[in-house]
Parts: structure tokens; sequence; C-alpha cells
């Protein structure tokens, strides 16, 4: 019986944010009671791969980070490609208003968090924080109202989140490098090649595309190139042309390890915020401020405004059966950031040694504004179907 439930719990679309909330609320309960020791104990087990002369160590924080969310990196590539081959971004006339409400949403949540630390240097290194939408969490409070919301809704939120995901993807290889190394560059370089060269010729082995995908992520992390970014590269290489089933059958494989292991996995060991040292002053510092104000009111502002200038333009026009007031709440929805604004607050404002620079705890203004959003965006959803279904 309780094998069944959990079974059918884990098949529900809304399960994934559901565990990203309780092992938040799990990080935050344990990082504020006698076991806190234990949880810092438990992020910081150094973990140590050697082969030959090359060694890669680092605690088992960064080895989630950097190479579990690889495999989540991989799987948003897979979906990429995907929707370019296959699906919504395969039409321009379907793409256009939520290209455009992506791109409003994230350039208004970073113009925002710009007013607020435009006059801080290390505070402007979190720019990105707020630029992103966390496409499973808000998926997963979407379909918590099952078949009151219209389906295709769904489809324009993913839309705008996969191309949200693609922004993001850039903003990190542009903006958060360091330390480049020429001789990695150029094996990440070679692997490329190598993979472009399997799928000219028409190499349909996922197996094989893997194991060249982790000497690249290994070469990814000594470039100084954030070694996610592998993951990506690697997914779009898959070939889906000729090999329909086994691509496929990869994406759908990597469904549950990401959303009910590594995702949870990455939300517990990133939010475990230990308030003892937190004063009132932390919530209104400007860091806290401009990342809590860019999600909740950057992301609703930008997408719904970027939208509506797209259908103004006759770029495109709302799907069918959705209307503005779907879209606004659809637009408040897309603050909640969690996932991809946490991994980028963690690029952002990584310490290592002496240049670590003390500022207030991003995840603050992180975790204040996806709340926000999340519940705003579904009680607006929630009172447009109840509206409806009096009209």
């Amino acid at each position: 019986m309780l094998k069944d439930s959990l079974l059918g719990f884990f098949k529900k679309e809304s399960s994934t944010g559901i565990l990203l909330m309780l092992m938040t609320i799990a990080a935050m309960i344990v990082a504020n009671s006698p076991l806190k020791a234990y949880y810092d104990a438990f992020t910081e087990i150094p973990v140590v791969v050697s082969i030959g002369t090359l060694t890669i160590a680092k605690p088992l924080l960064l080895w989630i980070n950097d190479g579990l969310m690889a495999i989540f990196f991989f799987m948003v590539g897979l979906e990429i490609k995907r929707e370019v081959v296959e699906g919504e971004l395969r039409d321009p006339k379907k793409i256009a208003v939520p290209a455009f409400a992506a791109f409003g949403g994230m350039a208004v949540p970073a113009l925002i968090y710009t007013f607020f630390n435009a006059d801080n240097p290390a505070a402007m290194q979190g720019w990105a924080i707020p630029t992103a939408t966390d496409i499973a969490f808000a998926l997963g409070i979407l379909s918590l109202l099952g078949n009151r919301v219209p389906p295709v809704l769904k489809l324009f939120l993913l839309t705008l989140a996969i191309i949200d995901d693609l922004g993001a993807i850039v903003i990190i290889a542009l903006f958060y490098t360091s330390g480049l190394s020429h001789l990695a560059l150029g094996i990440v370089a070679t692997t490329v090649f190598i993979l472009f060269m399997m799928n000219r010729q028409g190499i349909v082995n996922n197996t094989a595309y893997v194991l060249v995908g982790i000497v690249m992520w290994v070469a990814m992390l000594k470039s100084g190139v954030h070694a996610t970014l592998a993951g990506v590269i690697l997914g779009l290489f898959i070939p889906i042309k000729n090999n329909k089933a086994s691509f496929h059958a990869l994406e759908h494989s990597l469904h549950g390890p990401v959303n009910h292991v590594i995702l949870p996995l990455f939300a517990f060991v990133n939010t475990g915020i230990n308030f003892s040292n937190v004063s009132a002053k932390e919530f209104i510092d400007s860091v806290t401020v401009g990342i809590t104000l860019g999600l909740f009111l950057g992301k609703q502002i930008g997408i719904f405004a970027f939208s509506y200038l797209a259908i103004f333009l006759k770029l495109g026009s709302l799907p069918k059966g959705v209307n503005w007031k779907h879209l606004y709440g659809l637009s408040v929805l897309g603050g909640v950031g969690f996932t991809m604004s946490l991994f980028i607050g963690s690029l952002a404002f990584e310490c290592s040694g002496l240049s670590c620079i003390p500022l207030v705890d991003e995840r603050m203004g992180i975790l204040i504004g996806s709340f926000l959003s999340g519940i705003l965006g579904y009680a607006v959803l929630l009172w447009v179907a109840g509206k409806e279904r009096k009209d």
C-alpha cells in the first residue's frame, strides 16, 4: 500500500516541487538545530578521484553543484534539442511570444537588482541571480491546479522556461568563468569536434557520446568555464532524427533521478541558512532586496509586458484558451527562481580563500522572492479558474 502511494506520488508533476520544498525546510531546520555541525560536516566531506596524475579533490557540496548538476544540465540540453527538433521551438510563430516573455523576464529583474546595487561592485556579481525561472518548481505549482487551467498554459510556461534556461546558460558561460586554462579549453574543443563528427557520421550509440562527454566535463572542470556547461553541450549533440526511440528513452530515464534525487539533494545542501547571526538589517540589505524584488516584481512585469509587446507588434498571439488573466498568473509564477537562482548565486558569490568578500546571504532573497511568487501565482490562477467556473 505504501509502495503504491509512493509510486503514485513520484508520478505526479507536482512531486518535484513538493520534494524541493520539503528538502529546503529540512535543510533550514537542521542548520538551526544542534545538528548543524553534522550538516556542515556532510557538505564538506572531502571526495577525491585520482587517475594517474589527474586528481579532482572537492568537498561533497561542490561535487553536487559541479558534478550532479551537470546531469541536470544534460537533461536540459536534451529537452532543448527535443523542443527545437520536434516541439514548440520548431515553429517561429509559436515561440515569438514566450521568447519575448523570457527576454523581458530576464532583463527587468536584472535592471531592478542593478538599481539597488549599482554602487557596490561586489554585490553586482549577483545581478543574474533573479533572472532565472525554475522549470520543475514552476511547473509543479501549475500542475497542482490540474484541469482548472488550460493545458496549453503548461506548454507556454515550458517554452518560456526553456528559453529562460538558454539565457541562463549563456550568462553562466560569459560572466561566471575564471582563470581560464588554454590547455583544458583545447581538450574541450577537441571533444566538441569529436561529438560533432560522431553526429555527422550517423553514430547513434548514446553510451559513446556520454563517454566523450565525461572527458569534456573533466576538461571543462579544469578550464575555468563552469563544468555544468558540458552537460548542455553533450545533450545538444545526442542524435534524435535517426535515434528517436533511444533519445526519448534516455531523456525519460533521467527525469526520475534528476527530479527526485539530484534537485532535492542540491536544494538540501544549498539552502541550510543559519539564522542565529542574521539580523533584521540583512533582510533589507540591497542584495536581499534586489533579488527579492527582481524575482517577485521584475519577473511578472518583464514576462507580462514583453508578452504584450510581442502581441502588439503582431509577432504572435496568446495560445487558444489563454486570456490575459492567465498570462498574469503565469508571469507571477515565473518569479519562482529557486534551483537556477541558487545555482547562479553559488557561482556569483563563491568564496575561495582570501578572495571571499563577506556579503549578505543571497539565498534569503531567493527563498523570499520564490516563495512570494509561487504563492501569489498559484492564488491568481486559482482565482481566475474559480471566476471562469462562475461565469
